[in-house]
């Protein structure tokens, strides 16, 4: 969300990106750089919201369920990773994986069960440091907090910005924990970064225990000028083995 500002911090633009996402229709959003407050910045930008800005979209797009988790806080300002849901959210942690004093950063652990699943679907959404070295013990941390506090047979997505131009967290986290890589999955890694011309793939999305029916890369207007990321999307089912009744499953957007 580049904390609701332009990509080079020149213009409020969390209105024009809320009509944006309104027309993905998306069941949950993962969001990264989610501004909870800025004093300074709604004191001198007249159109800069003083809600919080999860708050802020939630009510724009109708989303009643959301979650936020604080990673980076400073004087007069805090901003983390976000998830909005059209359906009930149980935040169940959120986890610090800080490696030093500069990149303050975390993953949101949330939980969201749909009436005709039989375990509920773990929603993490992760931001992590721009450093390789960081990025490896913050893989290491991913991994750890997976392996102990979520079940290995409950439906996963792991999703966010990992700074990774080098695909490292998909033999690190992909291959180790058994999760899928929906771009991969569908024969590419789509360029994320930087929005108006984009060369690096930096954004992930990773799953467990889901089919993955379709997947978008968001370039073009109006993304490009919206943030610095390009944003991604995938349409995902349940594996029949999540559902009570064996019955044809909605598809959950993301």
């Amino acid at each position: 969300m580049h904390k609701g500002m332009s990509a080079l911090n020149q213009r409020v633009q969390l209105s024009q990106m809320a009509d944006a996402l309104r027309q993905l229709s998306a069941d949950v959003l993962f969001l990264q750089e989610v501004q909870g407050e800025n004093l300074r910045r709604a004191q001198k930008l007249a159109d800069f919201p003083h809600a919080p800005h999860h708050e802020v979209l939630g009510e724009a797009l109708t989303y009643h369920h959301r979650s936020y988790g604080k990673n980076a806080e400073f004087a007069q300002r805090h901003h983390g990773n976000a998830i909005l849901s059209h359906l009930p959210i149980a935040t169940k942690n959120n986890v610090n994986i800080s490696v030093n004093k500069l990149e303050q950063r975390g993953v949101l652990h949330c939980e969201i069960q749909p009436d005709s699943w039989d375990l509920p679907l773990v929603c993490l959404c992760a931001h992590l440091n721009l450093r390789e070295p960081d990025r490896i013990k913050q893989y290491q941390a991913i991994y750890d907090y997976v392996n102990e506090h979520i079940h290995p047979d409950s439906p996963l997505i792991l999703a966010g910005d990992f700074n990774d131009w080098r695909h490292r967290s998909c033999e690190n986290l992909g291959e180790n924990l058994g999760l899928n890589e929906v771009f991969a999955s569908q024969g590419s890694r789509p360029k994320t970064f930087p929005a108006r011309l984009p060369v690096l793939s930096l954004d992930r999305i990773y799953t467990r225990h889901l089919d993955i029916v379709a997947t978008r890369s968001h370039r073009g207007a109006p993304w490009q000028h919206l943030s610095d990321h390009l944003p991604l999307s995938a349409t995902l089912t349940p594996q029949r083995n999540i559902i009570k009744e064996l019955r044809p499953a909605s598809a959950r957007h993301v």
